[in-house]
């Protein structure tokens, strides 16, 4: 399977699989198409949860806002699966939690994509002409180094998130994403709610439970996400709005 993610909306993604369609018989995935506009980091986290989840595939992932721009193309591989995708660090944090979870092939490998004749392609659409046609590429090979237009390389944009600080009386962290339930992301580990009834979230309490249902309808609560991170949330509710946070902010958790 070849899926896709990006930050395109509709009708954007349609004019990829088209592209690929026309070069290979790849059953195609989306992942999602309505990551936040532009913000990498976001699209860098979310990949990081759900690629792994997949079988051995070809991930395509274009948020690109340096489109048109000298940044590179590139296909990372990692545990028999292959992101195509722009070199800006979105694919990097996934690659690594496939290859730690890999139980014969723990490296990682960078390719750069040589792009396509450049007279044709768009200079604000790569997603279409530049990554697209990769993919496909990509698909049909048994081995990355064997696609055409492709050479590894050693030189790439990483990304990764933040640390937290832990001490013994709190944590202090950052908001990495709000989802779309409004359930507010944070970089602390979850482990450190252990043992613990209730915290105060930047100076007011808040209490700790394991589900949200376990709080009346639109009462605050903090507790660990599926991703393992501390998140503050509201039952039936919008945890940002709650607690007044997004994207970046700092967040001190006290007990």
């Amino acid at each position: 399977m070849i899926t896709l993610a990006s930050d395109f909306g509709t009708p954007y993604p349609a004019a990829m699989k088209g592209v690929i369609l026309r070069q290979c018989d790849a059953r195609l995935v989306d992942i999602a198409h309505d990551f936040p506009r532009q913000d990498v980091r976001a699209a860098a986290f979310w990949l990081g949860e759900v690629l792994p989840e997949f079988p051995p595939a070809t991930h395509l992932v274009v948020v690109d806002p340096g489109v048109g721009t000298d940044r590179a193309a590139i296909v990372v591989e990692a545990g028999g699966h292959r992101i195509v995708a722009p070199d800006n660090g979105v694919a990097l944090p996934a690659a690594r939690e496939i290859a730690a979870r890999a139980d014969d092939d723990p490296e990682i490998r960078v390719y750069e994509i040589a792009y396509e004749d450049s007279s044709t392609a768009s200079n604000t659409f790569h997603g279409r002409d530049v990554f697209a046609p990769a993919a496909a590429r990509v698909h049909e090979v048994e081995s990355v180094a064997d696609a055409d237009r492709v050479a590894p390389t050693d030189e790439w944009v990483d990304l990764s998130f933040p640390d937290p600080e832990i001490r013994d009386d709190g944590a202090t962290g950052e908001v990495l994403v709000v989802d779309g339930f409004g359930n507010t992301i944070t970089n602390i580990p979850g482990h450190v709610l252990d043992d613990h009834e209730s915290v105060t979230v930047n100076g007011e309490s808040a209490p700790v439970r394991d589900a949200y249902a376990e709080m009346e309808s639109g009462e605050r609560l903090v507790t660990v996400g599926s991703h393992g991170n501390v998140e503050l949330a509201v039952n039936q509710g919008r945890g940002d709005d709650a607690f007044g946070l997004g994207v970046g902010d700092d967040v001190s958790l006290r007990w």
